[in-house]
């Protein structure tokens, strides 16, 4: 009869260690592949979305972030910018933006869903190089008559702060509008719009 009860207590102690065990074994696969449902670099630099907070960019200000392995601008725009956008109409080759760089919903006068905020692939359209931004309207070296926007160094293109191109520069496009969305007022997605999503 004692046999019986020191086999009760050790059946029990290895019924509760091998359950342990179990459960320990189990945290150890379940931790790498929940992992692996989150976006490989390989499958983010092929276009999986990127999210931006964009709660503290003052007007005036961009923030650079990547997608698909680019650089996208974001500019939140001034009042005085939005207004010397309306001036360059003259000065740029596609005014009208009629070159399919941009979705439809940024096909107007600001190329964006929003007129204070900008969303632009950063990569200038002649070579590739990606253009500085100046937001200062004074006369500078490459413009004397200068309103803000993108000054690519390598060959001289210029783009205003509508990423439209200057008439008379290497770049023969304007600068590519992504998708974009907004999960909420501060975040943009990068990579998907509503409409195609």
């Amino acid at each position: 009869m004692t046999n019986d009860g020191v086999n009760k207590t050790r059946r029990r102690f290895l019924v509760g260690a091998t359950s342990v065990v179990g459960a320990v074994g189990t945290v150890g696969v379940a931790i790498p592949f929940v992992k692996s449902w989150n976006p490989s670099a390989k499958a983010k630099a092929a276009g999986a979305p990127v999210k931006v907070n964009i709660a503290k960019v003052e007007p005036g200000q961009q923030v650079v972030a990547e997608w698909r392995g680019k650089p996208v601008f974001v500019v939140r725009r001034t009042e005085e910018s939005l207004a010397n956008i309306k001036k360059m109409d003259e000065r740029v080759a596609d005014p009208g933006s009629n070159e399919e760089q941009q979705p439809k919903y940024a096909k107007n006068e600001y190329r964006s869903r929003k007129p204070e905020l900008l969303v632009l692939v950063g990569l200038c359209t002649h070579l590739g190089c990606s253009p500085k931004y100046h937001p200062e309207v004074k006369a500078m070296d490459f413009d004397e008559q200068w309103l803000g926007g993108f000054h690519c160094p390598c060959h001289g293109s210029k783009f205003d702060l509508a990423g439209r191109v200057y008439k008379g520069v290497p770049a023969p496009l304007n600068l590519e509008v992504p998708p974009y969305s907004f999960e909420d007022e501060n975040t943009l997605i990068i990579g998907i719009d509503e409409e195609n999503a």
